[in-house]
């Protein structure tokens, strides 16, 4: 087996239990529209769901929770909207950090961060360099991304290396890119979860969610807590990974 390939294979017996798991929060606005509120109300009260997630997934001993905060299509929303979407992030960094650090979860902000304010460059920085050195649980908060603009960066950042003559083309390969990705050096994910009832990973983690099982639920995120994540996990746990092997190779190898 190459270093690749056992990066993307659990080891015998750890598969009951993912690694990695990204969540596509979805549903606020209607969660909001369905009791006559605002849909900055409904934001609000997807933060509740992300603080009970995050809780339950450091309980439960997953190692990176990658949760989808704001992708870069969603500049295209009405501008108000766009703005009290960067306030409310500002505001749970601000709330949320110290609790992070005083449960070692360590915080990791990837996007493009050049289109937010210099205030919350500033306070993203601030939050990653307080937490860095824990070593519970991983969150990463994936704002202003698209797994198009992933990759695509991850390969022009080859393509210069190329031009300076440090790298010689034949030498890129899957592996190579991949360092080049915003979450290379972590776990592939091996469980996406979406919520409200859509069935797409819309330009989400393209590259590292190659062989991810996905789990799509008709819970709007504001009401998806600890228990929905539970019934995730268990899902997960009864799937049956094969990574391009047969079944009697998978059952072999403790998948």
């Amino acid at each position: 087996m190459t270093s690749a390939q056992s990066r993307h294979s659990p080891s015998p017996g750890e598969s009951s239990l993912p690694r990695h798991v990204a969540i596509i929060m979805d549903g606020n606005n209607r969660w909001a529209k369905s009791r006559g509120m605002s849909g900055l109300r409904g934001h609000h009260a997807g933060v509740e769901a992300v603080r009970a997630v995050i809780r339950r997934a450091a309980q439960r001993g997953v190692g990176t929770l990658t949760l989808f905060a704001f992708s870069s299509e969603n500049w295209r929303r009405p501008a108000a909207e766009v703005e009290a979407l960067m306030e409310l992030f500002l505001m749970a960094l601000k709330r949320e950090v110290r609790k992070l650090h005083d449960n070692d979860i360590k915080l990791s902000v990837v996007g493009a961060r050049e289109s937010f304010s210099s205030t919350l460059r500033k306070h993203i920085a601030s939050a990653e360099a307080l937490t860095a050195d824990n070593t519970g649980l991983h969150l990463v908060v994936a704002a202003n991304y698209g797994g198009r603009w992933d990759i695509t960066r991850a390969a022009r950042r080859l393509g210069e290396r190329v031009a300076a003559g440090e790298l010689a083309p034949e030498a890129i390969d899957e592996q190579a890119l991949e360092d080049g990705l915003c979450l290379g050096h972590e776990p592939p994910v091996d469980l996406c979860i979406r919520t409200s009832g859509e069935r797409r990973i819309s330009n989400f983690l393209l590259w590292q969610m190659a062989y991810a099982e996905l789990y799509f639920t008709p819970v709007l995120w504001p009401d998806f807590g600890a228990e929905a994540f539970d019934d995730a996990l268990a899902d997960f746990a009864g799937r049956k990974r094969r990574f391009g092997r047969t079944d009697e190779q998978a059952e072999a190898n403790g998948a």
